[in-house]
Order: structure tokens, then C-alpha cells, then sequence
């Protein structure tokens, strides 16, 4: 463990020069919430912006670990320096997490060039946590030229990483009935690029079949100049455990990263992300404020025992409360 002596002054210059252990010290800070932790991303900020920053998604089991150690494997050897952040789901009643992403990314724990954080969502339902999404900023500022972050894998509802990532890849598997349910709207919606991954499955061709009728569905409402000047979701057929399709995703990753820029789309994707984040970070905290406010509150369980009680339905019990606390904050 790092001694809390190393949550000084010169944290921040130690970061934003790579150091390993300033950047491990700053996301523990991060993590457990800690002022000095928020404080430390306020003063790292303005030096980030820089890393491309790769968002994973889809249903659990379908090797998104495996297929991010294999880019991996692939961005250092063309001279980059990776930061990989893996989100594991956590217990509800504890909190703790397995954190066991790690296992499938041995492989460059020794490398000086590659820096791994396995983190628990903490209950967060889109599939990150907001520890997550500054850890991803700390491993920017540290001068990170990729940053990939593999979400939970909650299916459906995983659609926070969209506001959180450059690029988009939705990592599917043939012959799975949660990757049957990865082609309902939502997360469909969401990828920049498709990987079927364990392409070696006897399915893949129905799959790749069935994710471009839904893709093409997408453009029924959009004019053909719309469709061609924009980006056209690859799908890339990979086996991410014996490396086959990963020099294809990584040209297809730099295709879309040329595209964006060139259209203007990335500052565009960053100012909605950006944005986003505020609205969610302001969100989260103002639930816990309330919640701590209304801990021990004698008429808000009052107001809880007449919606048990079926006197009292919870959207009016809400909106009696939304009234309360602007008429206290009004006297304030």
C-alpha cells in the first residue's frame, strides 16, 4: 500500500511527468472520495484532453479483456502508452468487487509502458462509476496516449460509456442469447465499431447478417447525403485469444479517429460528453446530500410509511418532497 506521505504537494507535477506510483496514489484518492483526490483532478485538468480515449462495451462473457490485452499488445508495439481502466460490478451490500479483469491482462503488468486499474462500479446501473470516468482523466493527464475503459457488461442499459469515450466498440458473440439481446435499441445505437468476437463460431455469418439489417434500420429517417457523410459502423470478425482481427480494429479505430477529426466531430463528442458529465457528477451528489439530509428525518419516513401504507403514491410522495426541500432551501 502507498503511504499517505505521498499525497503532497508535488502529487501533481509527479503525475503529469508519468509517474507510475503519483498516478496510482491519485486515482486511490479518487476512488475513495477523498477532497484532496477532487482537488488533485482540478489542478491535472488542463493538461488533459490529449489521449484517444477507446470505450468497450457488451454483454458479459463475450471477451472484451481478452480482446483489450490483445490491442494492447498491438498499440505498444507501435511505440504508444496505454492506461486501461476495468469496471467490475460490485456487491450491493457490500460494495466490493472480484476486480477480476486483471487476470487476463498479466501479460503487460511488467510493462513500464502500460498502466492497469481494475475499479468496482459501485452500483453505478450504466455500467461505470464516477471514480471511473476521473481515473480515465488522471490516466490522460499522465500522458496516456490510449486509454481503454471496459464498462461492467450490463447489457442494455450500458450506454453511459457514450458519454465518456471518443470512440465506441461494442464487443458481441455469436451463439449467445445476451448478444441476441446487444441488437435491441439502446447499446446498438451506440457503437463506432462492431466486434463479433470468437468469430470461429459456426453463427458468426447470421450474426453479422442479422447486426447489418439492424444497423440499415437505423437510417430509414436520415437522407442519403446524411447517410454518406457519415461514419458506416465496421464489423470486424475477431478471435481476440489468438490475435486474429486485432490489426483490423486497430485500423478501423484509426479510421474513425480520422473521421471525427476531420469532420469536427471529436470536439463536438467531447463538449455533449462534457456536458454530460457535469449534469451526472451534480446529479450523484446531490442524491447523497439528500440522502444524508434525510437519514434520520422524522416526517420524511412519515412520508414513506403512507406510500407503504398505499395512502400515498411515490410520484406524489416525490414531488412532496421536491416541495419541501425548495421551500427549506428557499429559507436558507
Amino acid at each position: 500500500m502507498i503511504a499517505p506521505s505521498m499525497a503532497d504537494a508535488d502529487l501533481a507535477p509527479r503525475l503529469l511527468d508519468g509517474d507510475r506510483r503519483a498516478l496510482a496514489r491519485a486515482i486511490s484518492l479518487v476512488e475513495d472520495d477523498r477532497p484532496e483526490g477532487w482537488e488533485l483532478v482540478k489542478q491535472v485538468y488542463p493538461h488533459t484532453g490529449k489521449a484517444a480515449v477507446v470505450g468497450f462495451t457488451g454483454p458479459p462473457g463475450v471477451g472484451k479483456s481478452t480482446l483489450i490485452g490483445a490491442l494492447t499488445k498491438a498499440r505498444r508495439e507501435a511505440g504508444r502508452s496505454v492506461g486501461v481502466l476495468s469496471i467490475d460490478p460490485s456487491s450491493p451490500f457490500t460494495q466490493g468487487a472480484l476486480l477480476g479483469d486483471r487476470i487476463r491482462l498479466t501479460e503487460h503488468f511488467l510493462d513500464p509502458g502500460v498502466f492497469i486499474r481494475s475499479m468496482a462500479n459501485r452500483g453505478a446501473l450504466g455500467g461505470l462509476s464516477e471514480a471511473a470516468l476521473q481515473a480515465a482523466l488522471l490516466l490522460d493527464a499522465a500522458g496516456r496516449e490510449d486509454v481503454f475503459v471496459e464498462t461492467v457488461g450490463v447489457g442494455q442499459a450500458e450506454i453511459d460509456i457514450i458519454d465518456h469515450a471518443d470512440t465506441i466498440v461494442l464487443v458481441l458473440m455469436p451463439g449467445s442469447g445476451d448478444s441476441i439481446q446487444a441488437l435491441k435499441a439502446g447499446v446498438m445505437e451506440i457503437p463506432d465499431v462492431i466486434v463479433i468476437n470468437k468469430a470461429d463460431h459456426p453463427l458468426t455469418d447470421t450474426m453479422v447478417r442479422e447486426i447489418r439489417g439492424v444497423l440499415s434500420l437505423a437510417n430509414l429517417d436520415r437522407t442519403p447525403e446524411q447517410v454518406r457523410g457519415s461514419w458506416r459502423v465496421p464489423i470486424v470478425k475477431a478471435e481476440a485469444s489468438r490475435g486474429i482481427g486485432v490489426d483490423e480494429l486497430v485500423g478501423r479505430l484509426d479510421e474513425h479517429r480520422e473521421h471525427i477529426l476531420a469532420a469536427g466531430q471529436l470536439n463536438e463528442r467531447r463538449a455533449r460528453n462534457l456536458r454530460n458529465e457535469v449534469l451526472a457528477i451534480a446529479t450523484a451528489r446531490m442524491r447523497r446530500r439528500l440522502e444524508e439530509e434525510l437519514h434520520e428525518d422524522a416526517e420524511f419516513q412519515a412520508l414513506i410509511d403512507r406510500v407503504i401504507e398505499r395512502r400515498l403514491d411515490p410520484a406524489s410522495a416525490a414531488a412532496a418532497l421536491l416541495e419541501r426541500e425548495t421551500v427549506t432551501r428557499g429559507a436558507s
